[in-house]
């Protein structure tokens, strides 16, 4: 993740302990609503990132729900391709938190941008990582709803393979899990650029097509029908 100096605006400061426990290092992201903060905990000694409401999105039910229900939606789905949320609480200022592992990468958007589109077995190996997590969270009856490059942050294992975590579940309502299918399939077209071969142009049309019913009716399915374009195809 990228970090900066954190701001008044934020309603935090470099050096606050939060709820006596979480003692801020940096910004990890901001936004209108939300700031994402590196920060130390200082009885475990282990470092985490906090993902807070700012104080003015807290006046509008509609984000502290959304916000909520990203919280749960993290807790329920037990995948390592899915960032692991520790703990939840308010501070003082009335701000509700969510407390996460520390990502230490880049998300896909960033990596795109800096660096271009990416080797189509590579882009399918993400791809296929994120449907393991969107599958099990769609078995759970959550459906993400805002599936982009941005909410897929890539990480190194300590193995040195790369390893996607999909960021911020439970953002929309009124979506079923088609919605996730054809976002999976939007995001392995950007991530390729347009240079995906004819085979798999089939896969990606079958996810993007207008008529729901079109679409494959499962991430499994999906999934299957990715599976000879990616690393095991060599």
């Amino acid at each position: 993740m990228h970090g900066g100096d954190l701001t008044s605006g934020h309603g935090v400061r470099v050096g606050d302990v939060l709820a006596g426990k979480y003692r801020v290092e940096r910004v990890l992201g901001a936004g209108g609503m939300g700031v994402v903060v590196a920060a130390h905990h200082i009885i475990l000694d282990e470092k985490v990132a906090l993902k807070i409401l700012l104080p003015d999105a807290v006046a509008h039910p509609d984000a502290v729900a959304r916000f909520n229900r990203q919280a749960r939606a993290a807790v329920r789905i037990k995948n390592e391709h899915v960032a692991r949320v520790f703990d939840v609480g308010q501070l003082e200022n009335g701000s509700p938190y969510i407390v996460m592992e520390y990502l230490d990468g880049s998300d896909l958007a960033a990596w795109l941008a800096q660096r271009g589109p990416l080797p189509i077995d590579q882009a399918v190996d993400f791809v296929l990582q994120a449907c393991e997590a969107i599958s099990e969270a769609h078995t759970l009856g959550i459906v993400h709803g805002d599936l982009k490059p941005a909410n897929l942050f890539c990480v190194k294992k300590p193995d040195g393979t790369l390893s996607v975590k999909v960021l911020n579940f439970g953002i929309s309502e009124a979506v079923d899990r088609r919605t996730d299918i054809g976002s999976l399939g939007v995001i392995l077209f950007e991530l390729v650029a347009g240079r995906a071969p004819a085979a798999l142009e089939a896969v990606l049309a079958r996810c993007l097509e207008k008529d729901p019913e079109g679409r494959y009716q499962t991430v499994a399915e999906m999934a299957l029908a990715l599976q000879p374009f990616g690393t095991s195809r060599r």
